[in-house]
């Protein structure tokens, strides 16, 4: 049989199975799609391909899905560090938001981002910032795959002036990308404390009747518990609850502050759950009680929130830092093992955006959105499970290849579909732009 590509790997972890490593195996790829995993001794004689690709000391895993991001914000890096969530946002960010926050920041920024994502393995995000559709059409740009949100807030913006503007404006955005493969949209209220219950109301119509997913920042901090209870009598978890929010397309993120009774409440909507260990870790927001939400059946999946909280968009990092703050939360070494926290950075991203039937594991008729690392480096040896050796010991910069739908975006260390001398160039004259103003904001 032809097809387009043949890798030949060292070893391929597919994720589902669960936990299974296929040693001195390939995958065959046609069309962008994943043909058949294979023993290389029978991939060889059974597949006639254009392209046969050599990974004698890589592992093959399926794409990284950076669950929860602000990708534009990868321009804000490093600006406002060590601070609490409340004065990092009001003090810094929204300040220099409302001052630089644009169509060019946004272009500027998510080039930036994407860069860093496909350098480190991740091949599908799910973001939340203003301008999405600039954001979109960058995604679009450089091959990669992402939800983008239509963002909703009370207040007025760079963007939109309140809700009927963001509605309008967003849902634009939404038919429009309804004709793109790569990149689709999801509802992104930003919080329930920027937002009120006449615009969820009317968001949880809308999006009931488009089927569409609904991205929000929940039980973030101990503060937004306390500041929901006074506002609306009722901690935020139990108020979206009863607005009818919660179901199996609502994807909370952080969710660090919940009591048994809430784990509960909200398995029984089958909603996903996005963990974000380092900017939690960074703000000081607390910790996600990931041990008991996988023992419940929540769906846990990895973001790691925007780069200027965390200050990088690195998920292989994550999943090391998610693996072992389980373990310490839970005090059980067992809770959050090595496969578990790859299935959280993979499999379990793509069920939480609704993708799972497409990408998240390396089977076939599924996208090719593949991933190799080299394992050979001194940091990674010796060798004894490659899954282990993933989540604990390796870096991103042991992510040498990375293909969309069967296309290269990274070829042995080099972006082939964006430019990364012009990226970093940009993202200089931005730091020059944002440190000249920082004083008076």
């Amino acid at each position: 049989m032809h097809v387009d590509t043949l890798i030949k790997a060292k070893w391929i972890i597919p994720v589902e199975p669960h936990a299974r490593v296929y040693e001195d195996h390939a995958i065959a790829i046609q069309s962008g799609t994943i043909v058949d995993i294979l023993p290389t001794d029978r991939a060889i004689v059974e597949f006639q391909a254009a392209q046969v690709e050599e990974m004698p000391s890589h592992a093959l895993i399926p794409g990284l899905i950076n669950t929860h991001t602000h990708a534009a914000m990868s321009l804000m890096r490093g600006n406002a560090d060590d601070l609490p969530l409340m004065e990092w946002l009001e003090g810094h960010i929204w300040p220099l938001e409302r001052r630089f926050a644009g169509e060019a920041f946004v272009r500027d920024g998510t080039d930036l981002a994407l860069a860093e994502m496909i350098r480190g393995g991740v091949t599908c995000f799910n973001d939340m910032y203003f301008f999405p559709e600039i954001t979109a059409r960058q995604v679009i740009l450089s091959g990669m795959r992402a939800v983008v949100g239509m963002i909703l807030v009370d207040f007025p913006t760079n963007w939109a002036n309140g809700p009927d503007e963001y509605f309008s404006k967003g849902l634009a955005l939404y038919d429009v990308l309804k004709s793109e493969p790569l990149v689709g949209a999801a509802f992104a209220p930003h919080a329930p404390y920027t937002v009120s219950d006449e615009p969820l109301v009317r968001l949880r119509t809308i999006a009931e009747e488009l089927e569409c997913s609904i991205h929000m920042h929940l039980h973030e901090t101990a503060d937004e518990v306390r500041q929901g209870k006074a506002s609306h009598g009722m901690r935020p978890i139990k108020r979206l609850g009863q607005l009818d929010l919660l179901s199996p397309r609502f994807i909370a993120v952080h969710m660090t502050q919940l009591d048994e009774e809430e784990v509960s409440y909200f398995a029984h909507f089958g909603g996903s759950i996005v963990h974000c260990p380092e900017s939690n870790l960074k703000l000081a927001s607390g910790f996600c009680p990931v041990a008991k939400l996988l023992d419940a059946g929540i769906n846990v999946a990895l973001g790691t929130d925007g780069p200027a909280s965390n200050n990088d968009l690195d998920v292989l990092g994550e999943m090391k830092t998610a693996a072992l703050l389980a373990k310490g939360v839970a005090c059980d070494a067992r809770a959050v093992p090595a496969a578990t926290a790859l299935r959280m950075a993979t499999l379990n991203g793509a069920k939480a955006l609704g993708l799972d039937s497409e990408i998240g594991s390396l089977e076939a008729g599924k996208s090719a959105d593949i991933v190799a690392l080299d394992l050979g480096d001194i940091e990674t040896q010796p060798l004894f499970d490659p899954i282990s050796d993933i989540v604990y010991a390796a870096s991103r910069h042991q992510v040498t290849d990375v293909w969309v739908a069967g296309r290269r975006l990274l070829n042995k260390r080099e972006l082939t579909t964006l430019d990364r001398d012009d990226i970093t160039a940009r993202a200089v004259a931005w730091r020059d732009r944002l440190n000249t103003n920082n004083n008076s904001v």
